[in-house]
């Protein structure tokens, strides 16, 4: 009977292969020499891959492949990275080392962590050819997260009445329901962890939070050469680009894998390595979480199937009753943020009650504001956008007397540059974004 692997005094982290038929694709991993982990993704009623596409379609999946490895890695953390298929270029090997570095920087702090120095995936082969056009179709996939930022962005590309596919991984009921609600086609992407990465999890394996929006793009990357589509179109704002803290020299952003830095190095990289006309941006990056929320609020249709709390997503422990628990700081930040947009009365019976008069809740809502606190490590807005939708609160009547803003306006107020709190520059969209020509339009349907 073999020992069991410690993950942690693991020495070698090794990409083993990438495996595809029949919508299937199989990715196998292993530290040391232990039992490879195989993680299984279903592309359903996928086709063959199209003729003359098979190089980009090969290039797509060695990236999933390499991708998805963090949910791995991260388990032992070896000082060795080992490919089967061989050195990376350079462009590749830069991706992967920021990504893991980065993606990875919230569990390195939570863990007590320096992964900086450790990370380097082998490199040294010769530079890829450019990808060439392969004439795909113009259409897009619109991730469905469940939440408000990926609803705007469906209706901004129906505004403009672009060819779009609402598309999810997992079996979230949720997000099915969203995807319905949108009236586009849908398409679920199934994934399934390696069981393997459970039991390394019962050994003591390291663990926390990995870039999983960048798992999803390697994974809509494949599904864009094998359903024909050229572009990749998420939801993910400006405000996303934010620091959650800095520590020790490292500045660490929960929602690194959606920041404009990780859009670029992706963007540039599919273009270069799988097909020049294969498009990968956010609709929303010129906007910040206030604009998004403004948008989402002239959207009343989706009011009662949408939910941004995180806990509707667990894979372990006990899910809201209903859409929204109340207590995390997605429920609290969503509320925050629409309150200045909807009228009283509806956002309470969005959320079936009123998180603002809740005294309770003040640790919650003083680390939105970065009070005596840092912002959470969750998908929220910047702490100087709360505190904008704050003080907006606090001159309206309806809301002054609700507890926790008649708190900031006598504990936290007078400690701020009011001239610093309008509303209005959050509201304004940036000039930066990697948008495509023909999907442009849709920012001003957003706006």
């Amino acid at each position: 009977m073999s020992t069991p692997i410690q993950p942690r005094l693991t020495r070698v982290f090794r990409f083993l292969e990438a495996r595809h038929a029949d919508g299937v694709v199989e990715l196998a991993y292993a530290f040391d020499d232990g039992a490879p982990l195989v993680e299984r993704i279903t592309f359903p009623g996928a086709p063959r891959v199209p003729a003359g596409r098979e190089a980009a379609f090969a290039a797509a999946l060695r990236l999933l492949h390499l991708v998805a490895g963090v949910s791995y890695y991260k388990a032992g953390i070896p000082p060795h990275i080992e490919l089967a298929g061989g050195a990376l270029d350079a462009a590749s090997a830069d991706l992967l080392d920021a990504l893991y570095l980065h993606g990875l920087a919230e569990f390195a702090y939570r863990n007590n962590l320096d992964l900086r120095g450790r990370i380097a995936f082998p490199r040294g082969a010769t530079a890829v050819p450019a990808a060439p056009a392969l004439g795909l179709a113009a259409r897009t996939l619109v991730p469905i997260g469940g939440g408000k930022d990926s609803l705007v962005a469906v209706e901004a590309l129906k505004a403009i009445g672009a060819e779009a596919t609402a598309v999810w991984i997992g079996d979230s009921d949720l997000i099915a329901a969203c995807a319905a609600r949108t009236g586009l086609p849908t398409l679920n992407i199934r994934r399934e962890l390696a069981p393997g990465l459970f039991e390394l999890n019962r050994l003591g394996a390291w663990n926390g939070h990995i870039p999983v929006t960048a798992v999803n793009s390697a994974i809509l990357a494949v599904a864009a050469i094998l359903y024909d589509f050229d572009s990749i179109a998420f939801a993910n704002e400006r405000s996303a680009s934010a620091a959650t803290l800095e520590y020790d020299g490292q500045l660490v952003n929960h929602q690194w894998s959606k920041s404009a830095a990780f859009e670029a190095l992706l963007a540039d990289w599919l273009h270069g390595h799988v097909a020049a006309d294969l498009d990968y941006c956010s609709l929303l990056r010129p906007y910040a979480e206030l604009a998004v929320t403004r948008a989402f609020a002239r959207l009343p249709d989706y009011f009662d199937v949408f939910s941004s709390c995180n806990r509707n997503f667990r894979l372990i422990g006990p899910k809201p009753a209903d859409r929204w628990c109340g207590q995390c700081p997605k429920c609290h930040f969503v509320f925050l943020a629409l309150a200045p947009f909807l009228p009283k009365p509806r956002l309470l019976q969005v959320f079936g009650r009123n998180l603002l008069d809740d005294e309770e809740l003040a640790a919650g809502f003083d680390a939105l504001l970065e009070y005596h606190d840092h912002k959470p490590f969750e998908c929220v807005g910047e702490g100087a956008e709360a505190r904008a939708a704050m003080f907006a609160l606090s001159q309206r009547p309806e809301w002054r007397e609700d507890a926790l803003v008649a708190r900031f306006v006598d504990e936290i107020l007078p400690h701020l540059d009011a001239a610093g709190l309008a509303l209005e520059p959050w509201l304004a969209p940036s000039a930066e974004h990697c948008v495509p020509a023909r999907l442009r339009g849709a920012l001003a349907a957003i706006g």
